[in-house]
């Protein structure tokens, strides 16, 4: 049942860029050679090459192979995992990851999930947990880094694993949320508690980081509301002081697949010498009342109107199907229940009722009876009466 809860989720809670924004191919013109064999070094060719960058294959303990890369600086004194959010891989956070090494001066370690960008294997909940265990592996083993060193960044989806694994060390040094969920399920409904189907249960976790956490989120975040953010830092158990942006708005996958649109459409217009590309967001919207009167328009059929049933093939039909309940019919005038009886050249109309409409009382039948001709009621060019 696990495995399909995670199948599901995935395909509401991940959006891999497709095609990936990069490649990772062997370098050999730097090959460094260690003990008897040569080590062959990676690189990404979409990118800046640089001497104090790492490009890593990992293999996590579910058997995928993930892309990471790793990004020294030279007075640094703490090393940064960042785990970045949905729809975006390693070649569209790699200036990114650049910048914030060189500002803050820290060691930075970003790592693509399992089926981003070249990492194998399929986005889900229980393999981000293996890929960021694979990351924090690395780190550990093959560049000493301890854990009072360390410190944990998570955007959006990536505070999902960030939280797991901070709950599962106790002397990080810290932990930074932006743009955190609270769980899967309350990005979409804000439910109460949490059920055992949703994913990231960030909510049940922050309360076991020991170190101090800080949370950043913009108020106006269109994706994960700030509220996700808010109720995060309550719960934590040391608090770092905030960072509330106004007007903040998170990226997704759509803005980011525009931002692609955009720079192909670009691209097209500096080709062919023309401009008249259009973003699908500048287009007006269209009330759906006004579409369904235009399809409504365009089934009408241009052959003349029939003509309608007359008065006594409606009556016989409402007689026949049990829906008339004291209606008295009549062209010319209206007629009481008394006239109708003492009229001898009138049929009787009135209707047995059946042991269905007996239930009902008098206001819902009324209701019902009304709704059922409703259609009628156009073709009847007499009164109609209810008693």
């Amino acid at each position: 049942m696990g495995g399909v809860t995670s199948t599901i989720a995935a395909k509401f809670a991940f959006f891999p860029p497709s095609p990936p924004s990069y490649t990772v191919v062997t370098d050999e013109s730097s090959s460094a050679v260690s003990g008897g064999g040569a080590a062959t070094r990676l690189c990404i060719p979409q990118v800046p090459r640089k001497d104090d960058v790492d490009v890593l294959k990992l293999r996590t303990r579910r058997g995928n192979e993930i892309v990471a890369v790793h990004i020294k600086h030279q007075r640094a004194s703490a090393t940064l995992l960042y785990s970045h959010g949905n729809a975006a891989d390693l070649g569209q956070m790699f200036e990114l990851f650049v910048e914030l090494s060189n500002r803050l001066r820290i060691n930075l370690m970003g790592y693509d999930y399992s089926g981003y960008g070249q990492s194998s294997g399929k986005p889900t909940e229980c393999n981000t947990y293996a890929d960021i265990d694979a990351a924090y592996k690395c780190l550990k083993e093959q560049y000493g880094v301890k854990d009072d060193q360390l410190i944990l960044y998570g955007q959006s989806v990536g505070s999902g694993p960030t939280v797991d694994l901070a709950s599962r060390l106790p002397n990080l040094r810290a932990v930074v949320l932006h743009s955190p969920i609270l769980s899967g399920m309350r990005v979409l409904y804000p439910v109460k508690r949490t059920y055992w189907f949703d994913i990231y249960k960030n909510i049940d976790k922050i309360g076991m980081v020991n170190c101090p956490v800080l949370v950043i989120h913009g108020t106006s975040d269109e994706v994960v509301d700030c509220s996700h953010g808010k109720q995060l830092w309550e719960l934590c158990k040391e608090k770092y002081e905030p960072l509330w942006i106004n007007g903040g708005k998170s990226k997704t996958a759509t803005s980011s697949s525009k931002k692609t649109t955009e720079s192909e459409n670009q691209n097209k217009t500096s080709e062919s010498g023309s401009s008249d590309t259009f973003e699908l967001g500048d287009l007006p919207e269209i009330s759906r009342n006004s579409l369904d009167s235009r399809l409504e328009k365009s089934k009408k059929p241009n052959k003349p109107e029939k003509s309608r049933m007359s008065t006594d093939r409606v009556d016989r039909f409402r007689r026949r199907k049990g829906l008339m309940k004291g209606i008295h019919v009549r062209k010319g005038r209206d007629y009481s229940p008394t006239d109708y009886k003492d009229d001898e050249n009138t049929r009787d109309v009135q209707a047995t009722e059946t042991k269905a409409q007996v239930a009902f009382n008098q206001k819902t039948y009324r209701t019902q009876f009304r709704r059922q001709l409703l259609p009628i009621y156009d073709a009847l060019p007499a009164t109609v009466l209810l008693e």
